[in-house]
């Protein structure tokens, strides 16, 4: 009886140690894995800094043709072009105080071609008079930029220095006079939106106003008693509006 006893206790005891052997690896097996968590990888801030290059084509408009009246001569009538095509590149530099969304500091030349002409002849009175003052052919300005990014769309003012330069008439050369000077200088002023494409295309819409009235430009009118011919000495296009759109490409970011 005895026997019998410690026997089944022993065949309990067995039983009892197989299952926890068992049971074991099952537990161990639902325990989790202690694994590297995955790498962080920031996402990259946008930034305006850097070197760019473009190229841009718009409008011009303004000064068109006129009426003056000249206190020797009378009511003038001067022939000119109310609008034009103007296109060229532009080079600069930004600086972002701040990655993201910041102030955004730059610097900017860019130079232009315009179809402004003029208009070569007008009238005094009722009397045909030549116009021997130079067009513009073309124009360039060198400008500061002053903005605020939020993050790929930015917001800017510009303003600066302007220069520009044109042709005289075939029959300049008939006036004994003096001729005025092709090339004049002034400033401009205005401002745009640019917006990011990628990290390095931009594209841009502009407006600048330009006065190209420093070099002493006249709208005075002659009698050329030597030629027996009345002569006009306006510049044309000494102030005008340009509206234009461009694409930049961005070299750099530091």
């Amino acid at each position: 009886m005895i026997r019998s006893t410690l026997a089944h206790r022993g065949t309990l005891g067995g039983a009892a140690l197989l299952c926890a052997g068992l049971a074991g690896p099952a537990r161990a097996a639902d325990l989790p894995r202690r694994a590297a968590p995955p790498a962080f990888t920031p996402v990259p801030v946008f930034t305006w800094t850097g070197f760019y290059a473009g190229l841009n084509a718009g409008y011009g408009f303004g000064g068109g043709a006129g009426r003056f009246t000249d206190a020797t001569y009378g009511t003038v009538t001067t022939g000119g072009r109310d609008g034009a095509f103007v296109g060229g590149g532009q080079v600069g530099y930004n600086y972002q105080l701040t990655p993201g969304s910041g102030l955004v500091v730059g610097v900017e030349a860019d130079i232009q071609g315009t179809t402004f002409g003029r208009g070569r002849g007008g009238l005094v009175g009722t009397t045909a008079f030549y116009d021997v003052g130079p067009s513009l052919d073309w124009f360039g300005t060198v400008r500061g930029r002053l903005g605020y990014a939020f993050d790929r769309f930015l917001v800017y003012g510009t303003g600066g220095f302007a220069y520009g330069g044109g042709s005289r008439p075939p029959y300049a050369a008939s006036f004994t006079g003096t001729l005025p000077d092709t090339f004049r200088t002034g400033w401009t002023a205005g401002g745009g939106v640019e917006y990011a494409i990628t990290d390095s295309l931009s594209a841009r819409v502009e407006a600048l106003y330009v006065n190209l009235d420093r070099s002493g430009g006249t709208t005075g009118l002659v009698y050329d008693t030597a030629t027996a011919a009345y002569y006009g000495l306006g510049r044309s296009r000494t102030d005008f509006g340009v509206v234009r759109a461009g694409l930049n490409y961005r070299f750099s970011t530091f």
